[in-house]
């Protein structure tokens, strides 16, 4: 038995990056698995095969994080499908890097609906379904902490709601059992933010470490998070950024 069995998880935004990377790993912990995409349906349709091929189980649902009918139309399919709902990961996110003086409103408008709004909408749908002793979990930013890179003004902005909604959530739903954190990645090698991108040379900098994170280091802390070890731990933002907060 792995420590997940018999739990279902929502992974929106999973057809690549740190999406993928977790749910992958929730579902080699046990997990039966669901996954979100606005576009890629063949990436999205690999990630469920490899979790297939590794033996698990899960489903790829087409909805725009930002689409209030579709997000919930895919809980509700997770549910029909597995029969419950017990983790939701609110990965789904964006960010266009440029000096906020060039920004246009619509971009703006994007990133806000994407990062925040997005996140709103999943755990209100998640928590209709979501049983006693459930987790959610959203993937903030460490810049929604501190803020050390230039381009990023409206990206931190909503991933510093994200920690204070994860904060507020916690004490509305604890009773429940059911616990809300907030994993804070730093600089990750990624499709959107690539250790050798036109971004990358000032976040580096930032880091102790002096490199890039990988997604599974991200994806171990939401495994973590979400087992059982982590059942008083609530309304925390834990960050892994490779010392760049530090």
């Amino acid at each position: 038995m792995t420590k997940l069995s018999g739990k279902t998880a929502l992974v929106t935004g999973a057809s690549r990056g740190i999406g993928a990377a977790i749910a992958k790993r929730l579902a080699a912990d046990g997990a039966t698995v669901a996954i979100t995409y606005t576009k890629g349906a063949d990436a999205a349709a690999q990630v469920v095969k490899e979790i297939e091929t590794a033996g698990g189980k899960a489903i790829a649902i087409q909805a725009d994080a930002a689409d209030a009918k579709a997000v919930s139309a895919a809980v509700e399919q997770t549910v029909s499908t597995f029969g419950n709902l017990d983790i939701l990961v609110n990965n789904a996110g964006t960010a266009i890097p440029k000096p906020f003086e060039e920004a246009t409103l619509e971009e703006m408008d994007r990133v806000i609906d994407i990062n925040l709004r997005g996140v709103f909408i999943a755990t209100q749908a998640a928590l209709k379904h979501l049983r006693d002793g459930g987790r959610i979990i959203s993937i903030g930013s460490c810049v929604g902490e501190r803020m050390g890179t230039p381009g990023l003004v409206a990206y931190a902005a909503t991933k510093g709601a994200v920690k204070m909604f994860t904060q507020g959530l916690a004490r509305e739903v604890g009773t429940r059992g059911i616990t809300v954190n907030n994993i804070q990645p730093g600089p990750i090698d990624t499709d959107l933010n690539p250790a050798a991108g036109d971004w990358a040379e000032p976040q580096l900098a930032n880091t102790a470490l002096k490199r890039y994170g990988h997604v599974d280091d991200i994806a171990a802390m939401v495994a973590f998070v979400a087992g059982p070890e982590a059942s008083y731990i609530t309304g925390t933002s834990l960050t892994v950024d490779g010392g760049t907060n530090a």
